[in-house]
């Protein structure tokens, strides 16, 4: 293919660089990436591989913009609340490069569909925010031969590499196992500095053009950690696992698995969304209401941090913070011939409480199942869900 002017007038910055040149902008157009979720990182992925002319780039998110997204979600505006963040997203890249096509997928990734979206592009870029998905692109990837650019982020920490397999080691070879559920607490809970996930998403759009053009040496072998608090920058070394079960010599993973039963995980939607952890001692968020209202003698124990009291709280809770409930559960004694409620904000970390109080000596608890984003669904409209 030629260049026409109006594209050597768009790229001529990259154009002169002697490591990409035309030729490698001529690569940059006829590649295709995937963007696996189209949220704090896949947005600003996808708007610097838009904006340096990557010609096809698929977009997989099934969530619809939210209020809470637009503080580091920069390819959507306040116009967009309520629509696919796909939609908004393929319409904001196309304004900003008519050559870049954009392909959506509306859908959660699952063992079922990937490989037939992945089968049509280059390299995979994992924006996801929760372990089933990262594992599934992982696998996914491993078994089509293709580039895994991984990236996550959290507080105010980042963390970036390029899974790429035989030369490097991949997902699994970092973390063998996932974590049990609800250990790591999401960005929905935990915050997120929404500038510092710009830089983490611009540095995977980085190697992503790099190895496209092949210009200098993707990350791979090389786990970068960003603290943006202390501005740092720290560099580890990953080595290929020789017992890794799907990159290792003696694989036993040939095929996709249940992701979600592998993480220990029983809800549907994982790929954006909160996940609720089910337990068996359990009331929906309309029947705490019922509680209320009936006016029932129990205790509602609130175990999220202060700053998310601030946000929002149901009236009528106490809050004892799941991390400051090993020094302070004795203050949960004068409940003790009465039921204890306990919520969080989706129903993990209000699980781990209970589990907490039952070694304790607790017998009558009754875990939220939703927390304050189901109460905010079924109860009351009016609690933000941020």
């Amino acid at each position: 293919m030629n260049l026409s002017q109006d594209q050597i007038k768009r790229y001529t910055r990259h154009i002169l660089l002697p490591e990409v040149g035309v030729t490698g902008q001529k690569k940059l157009l006829e590649a295709r990436v995937l963007v696996v979720g189209a949220g704090g990182l896949g947005c600003p992925v996808s708007l610097y591989l838009a904006a340096a002319g990557v010609g096809t780039i698929g977009l997989v998110d099934f969530d619809t913009v939210d209020a809470s997204n637009l503080q580091r979600q920069v390819l959507f505006t306040t116009e967009d609340v309520g629509k696919l963040k796909v939609e908004a997203a393929a319409k904001r890249l196309k304004a900003l490069n008519p050559d870049v096509k954009v392909n959506t997928y509306a859908v959660a990734l699952k063992s079922d569909n990937i490989m037939g979206i992945l089968k049509d592009y280059d390299m995979i870029i994992d924006g996801t925010d929760n372990f089933p998905t990262r594992y599934l692109t992982n696998d996914a990837a491993v078994l089509q031969g293709k580039p895994n650019i991984y990236g996550s982020i959290f507080r105010f920490e980042g963390q970036v590499t390029v899974f790429k397999t035989p030369e490097g080691p991949c997902y699994r070879c970092l973390y063998p196992e996932p974590p049990p559920p609800g250990e790591v607490p999401s960005c929905a809970e935990g915050g997120v500095m929404g500038a510092m996930v710009g830089t983490i998403g611009a540095i995977q759009a980085t190697e992503a053009i790099k190895l496209i053009t092949g210009a200098g040496k993707p990350a791979i072998g090389k786990f970068v950690i960003y603290n943006s608090l202390d501005m740092q920058f720290r560099t580890l070394k990953l080595h290929k696992d020789p017992t890794c079960p799907i990159c290792g010599p003696n694989k036993t993973i040939t095929q996709l698995i249940d992701y979600e039963q592998f993480c220990g995980m029983k809800v549907e939607d994982t790929q954006t969304k909160e996940v609720q952890v089910k337990g068996k001692d359990e009331i929906t968020p309309l029947e705490l209401k019922v509680k209320m209202d009936e006016k029932q003698d129990f205790a509602l124990i609130d175990v999220r941090e202060p700053n998310e009291w601030d946000i929002a709280h149901i009236e009528g809770a106490a809050l004892l913070p799941l991390s400051q409930l090993p020094n302070r559960f004795h203050e949960l004694d004068k409940y003790k011939g009465k039921e204890i409620v306990v919520h969080c904000k989706s129903g993990m970390r209000s699980q781990k409480a209970i589990n907490f109080l039952k070694q304790q000596g607790f017998t009558n608890l009754v875990n939220v199942a939703g927390g304050i984003l189901g109460w905010s669904d079924q109860v009351d409209s009016s609690i933000p869900k941020s």
